[in-house]
């Protein structure tokens, strides 16, 4: 797996522990949080403790995060990656976030289809999903224009703040 990913105004760099103060000011955001399996961050060290997890997951290739940067300003703008990587079946689980300043400028299909080019041309991925709550509509937006099916809901399939809520199922295969 690549240590970094170029778009036309992207760069998708392999998380860091430097940068912690960046991505907790991100996921520290009710807003951005809402839709991701925690609860907005409190303190920069729970941002230090989810990099370490995710490089550990990388590190046995189970998993990769990548910083999102702005190619211009320099700016970590959000985060994306590979959540799960399931090399035997050719299957990865995609996320992402962006920070709510930058929403609505194209930066969050721009971030997934680097990803995309990765999984399919470099990886040989044949199936790349996406689990999205039927009410993150911005996510479900993104992977509609990337072209992602609907396969169907995944009822009461994850617990979120205590409450089991259905999941929506999108996919994108090689061949598509």
């Amino acid at each position: 797996m690549k240590e970094e990913l170029f778009t036309k105004r992207l760069v998708l760099r392999k998380i860091q522990t430097s940068d912690a103060a960046a991505l907790f000011n991100i996921w520290s955001d009710p807003a951005v949080a809402a839709f991701m399996n925690i609860s907005a961050f409190t303190s920069e060290s729970q941002a230090v403790e989810m990099i370490d997890l995710l490089n550990e997951l990388a590190e046995t290739k189970q998993a990769i995060r990548y910083s999102v940067f702005d190619l211009h300003s320099k700016e970590i703008i959000g985060s994306c990656g590979f959540n799960a990587i399931n090399a035997e079946n050719a299957r990865v689980e995609i996320g992402y976030d962006i920070a709510k300043a930058h929403w609505g400028n194209g930066y969050a299909p721009e971030s997934v289809q680097a990803l995309i080019d990765e999984a399919f041309i470099n990886l040989g991925i044949n199936r790349i999903e996406a689990k999205v709550e039927p009410a993150n509509i911005n996510s479900v937006k993104v992977l509609q224009k990337l072209r992602f099916t609907f396969e169907g809901t995944l009822r009461q399939y994850e617990k979120v703040k205590g409450n089991f809520v259905d999941i929506h199922m999108y996919s994108l295969l090689k061949n598509d």
